[in-house]
């Protein structure tokens, strides 16, 4: 028989999605796959009941391909006050399947085999795989720990030498909690211009930024919103990751791009969905503030536990994850510790090897978007880390 592409042997499974099923295996407390475990907003929830019981054919056979109107509408006014441009429901906004499905329009829509494309490292794993299945070739450019800072001559190097396409931005970012500053984004906004590449974003955690930190959107910087496709979702601001649900923005004419990808790609997101979270696209300013706090006290609560037993980790700026440092144990597979973790400690985490280019194997991430017994059972099960799991010499 004829070999299977070249181009899906060439990255692995999602080690993500794998640590999850890890967890499940040993019954390990899973702090690996971000997903909350707490419930989506009430009236969201009734809105979906109240939908489910509608007969009438548009909550229930296909919406317009790239999005309900009710549902971009909706987002389109939200997004406008919150990024500060005016975003047009029928010309700027394509809805997907989940962001993952954003970034992949969003990639192909930019693209041509062969092209370049800069990703940062630690970078979410689905951005090499997206760029590779695209044709395209991934350019990564380190961000420094434990700050997770650029250098900038690394980075205008990075352009000079490989005139791409295309950056990739995650902000706030998965997996550091790294926030870029307005003079940061700035600068890459100059390279973009300066050497005519678009700028992808994945903004999916825009609200779960803690303080003093503020999130700035690319596409609101001059001139920016031009070259910039901003992909999101409602998966992590109202803890629905199972509806997948996610958009682009973008000007028309990218815009008009990515309709003829997603079309053909997923042909559309799930009617009845789109039609029940337009509720919550109109939620108030309260609602955010009222997630923020939630988080900021998960993230509290999560890192003091961390540092009573004097476990040694990064404090996010933003998202919902946390690195921890292994190098006292020893091991050089993160994935073999991560292993041993959830089978002898009962705590799931995800490899950082499987987030970085560079050869890092001394950091594992959590993810604390859970009820706090879940996180207390995790700690608790922590405290017998050095007990269960011996230093490697």
């Amino acid at each position: 028989m004829q070999p299977l592409s070249d181009r899906t042997a060439s990255f692995t499974d999602s080690v993500i999605r794998r640590m999850t099923r890890i967890s499940l295996r040993y019954d390990a407390v899973n702090l690996s796959q971000g997903f909350p475990d707490f419930n989506p907003p009430a009236k969201l929830l009734k809105s979906l009941e109240e939908i489910s019981k509608n007969p009438a054919p548009r909550y229930h056979q296909y919406s317009i391909t790239w999005g309900a109107q009710a549902m971009r509408e909706a987002l389109a006014d939200k997004q406008s006050r919150y990024m500060g441009i005016p975003i047009d429901p029928d010309e700027n906004i394509v809805v997907t399947c989940g962001s993952t499905e954003a970034m992949m329009a969003a990639m192909m829509t930019v693209t041509n085999p062969g092209d370049k494309v800069v990703i940062f490292s630690p970078f979410y794993e689905n951005y090499g795989a997206d760029t590779i299945l695209s044709g395209a070739q991934p350019v990564y450019v380190p961000l420094n720990p434990p700050q997770f800072d650029f250098d900038r001559e690394v980075l205008e190097q990075a352009f000079r030498e490989n005139k791409p396409k295309a950056i990739v931005l995650c902000n706030p970012s998965n997996p550091c909690g790294k926030v870029f500053t307005r003079e940061e984004l700035e600068f890459i906004a100059d390279l973009c211009k300066k050497y005519d590449a678009y700028c992808i974003t994945d903004e999916v955690y825009e609200h779960i930024v803690y303080a003093p930190y503020r999130h700035t959107y690319m596409a609101s910087l001059p001139g920016m919103f031009e070259r910039t496709i901003s992909c999101s979702s409602l998966s992590k601001t109202y803890s629905i990751t199972g509806w997948r649900l996610g958009y682009t923005i973008a000007t028309p004419q990218i815009t008009e791009r990515i309709k003829k990808v997603h079309d053909f790609l997923t042909v559309g997101a799930a009617a009845p969905l789109q039609e029940a979270v337009t509720s919550a696209l109109r939620f108030d300013q309260s609602y955010y503030d009222e997630v923020l706090a939630l988080y900021t006290r998960k993230r509290d609560l999560f890192c003091k536990g961390l540092d009573e037993i004097g476990l040694v980790h990064n404090t996010p700026e933003g998202a919902y994850y946390v690195l921890m440092d292994i190098s006292e144990f020893g091991y050089e597979s993160d994935l073999e510790f991560c292993e041993d973790l959830a089978r002898l400690v009962k705590v799931g985490a995800v490899p950082g090897s499987s987030f970085f280019r560079e050869p890092v194997n001394h950091l594992i991430r959590f993810h604390f978007a859970k009820k706090d017994e879940t996180l207390l059972a995790a700690l608790e099960n922590l405290k017998s880390l050095r007990e269960k799991i011996s230093p490697r010499r």
